[in-house]
Formats: structure tokens, sequence, C-alpha cells
């Protein structure tokens, strides 16, 4: 699908990276622009420029600052969208995994948060959140979270007033209109409503996660008497 160029903006961003925002009216056709930007200016070798990191509507281009300039970059990103406002090139075929989660208990121990304040059931939390597929739309902290729109409840998701110091491995959580998996332990405000078994950071490989923005997850309630089953497994894709 062609780009259209001119609905971006080009921001710096400190002396050695623009931001380049999409701001067309189709959020999805936001999403698609920036990371088919963002692959385009990676494969590109262009000098100078060593990194392009997608989110959700935009990419922020790092550049060495003793070799180039903030012009010459940005004459370059435009040059990218111009090639590929012209290109009709195939998406990447998306891969899809399974997550089976334990939900509530000492696994989620704010799914009866979130219900209350959703009005809802723990029952109808658990059956929203595993209801479809999620795209991931970008890679966040730590260690390369799938950052995913939320599941459809019926308002957004309060951030907790006190983060927890340490959220486990594996942690599902939501906040806002967002759904994440940490794949590392770390600290976190989001509200935890569940925990796969499954191990998504893998240190002896590259890339560390299995995952990539465009793939897609789906959430599989298991019973906590099986969570200890799955002890040493890696996430893997399933189609």
């Amino acid at each position: 699908m062609p780009v259209n160029a001119a609905a971006i903006e080009v921001h710096e961003s400190g002396d050695s990276a623009l931001r380049v925002v999409a701001v067309d009216a189709d959020r999805e056709a936001n999403w698609t622009t920036v990371h088919r930007l963002a692959e385009w200016l990676e494969s590109s070798g262009a000098d100078g420029v060593y990194g392009a990191v997608p989110t959700y509507d935009s990419v922020l281009v790092e550049f060495d600052a003793r070799s180039t300039s903030a012009r010459q970059v940005k004459a370059f990103v435009q040059l990218g969208l111009r090639q590929l406002g012209h290109a009709d090139t195939q998406v990447r075929a998306p891969r899809e995994f399974d997550v089976p989660v334990v939900y509530g208990g000492e696994y989620g121990p704010d799914l009866e948060r979130v219900a209350g304040q959703q009005g809802l059931s723990t029952e109808d939390v658990v059956r929203l959140h595993c209801a479809g597929s999620y795209v991931i739309r970008c890679l966040g902290a730590p260690a390369g979270s799938p950052m995913m729109d939320g599941p459809g409840f019926p308002l957004p998701v309060p951030r907790l007033k006190d983060p927890r110091l340490s959220v486990p491995a594996g942690a599902v959580a939501v906040a806002g209109r967002q759904a994440v998996i940490a794949p590392a332990t770390a600290p976190g405000g989001w509200c935890v409503i569940g925990q796969t078994p499954l191990t998504l950071l893998n240190l002896a490989n590259e890339p560390l996660v299995p995952y990539m923005p465009g793939d897609r997850l789906s959430f599989i309630p298991v019973p906590a008497a099986d969570f200890g089953g799955y002890a040493g497994r890696y996430l893997e894709p399933a189609r």
C-alpha cells in the first residue's frame, strides 16, 4: 500500500534525532506508514543514520551528528516517503502467537480491581481480554514488551496510583486502551490481570523476543494448576 507523504510532519528531537509523525486521519494508515518507513530506513544504509524506532504513529530516526545533519537526514526521510508513496510492496505476512494465561489470584492481582472499575464480572473481563487477537503495534520497555491496542472494555483502565516496584516476567497487563505482556521483571504501574507461564525473552537469541510489530497475539485462559507444566517453554509462533 503506497504511503501518503503529505500526511507527515518532521520535527528535530535534540541534535541527533528526528521524530517523523504520521498525521493522517486514518490511524491504521499512520501505523502502516511509520513502520514501513522504519523498515526502509533500516535497510537503506544511509551514511550516519543508525536507528529507526517506530511506535503507534511516529518513528524516531537517530543519526550521528558528526557525519551528517538534521537537514540531510530530513531530505533522506522525504526521499524514502516518495519511494514508498510510489510503491505497492507486499506487506510481510503476520505470524500468530497463542499465549496461555492464568487469570486472577496471585497471577492477576488486579483482575478484581479492573472488573469493579469496568462494572463487569471477572469472568467478563477475562472473556473480553481473550476475544479475538491483538496486533503488536510496537515494542516497548522493558525488554521488547509487545505493545497492543487494549481489549473492548467499556472504559479506559486507570493506572495504579502506586506503581509496583517489581512486576514478574510474563505479567499480562492493561492500562488506558492498551494491553501488554512483560518479558522481564521490572517496575510497573499497569493493572496486572494475569500471567503467562511461557518465557518471552531469550538472551541467547537475536532478536531477543520471537515477535515483531505486525504479528498477532491471542490469549488463551488456562487453570492455575497448569502453570508449572509450562516451565522452560518459550513463546513460539503457532501459525
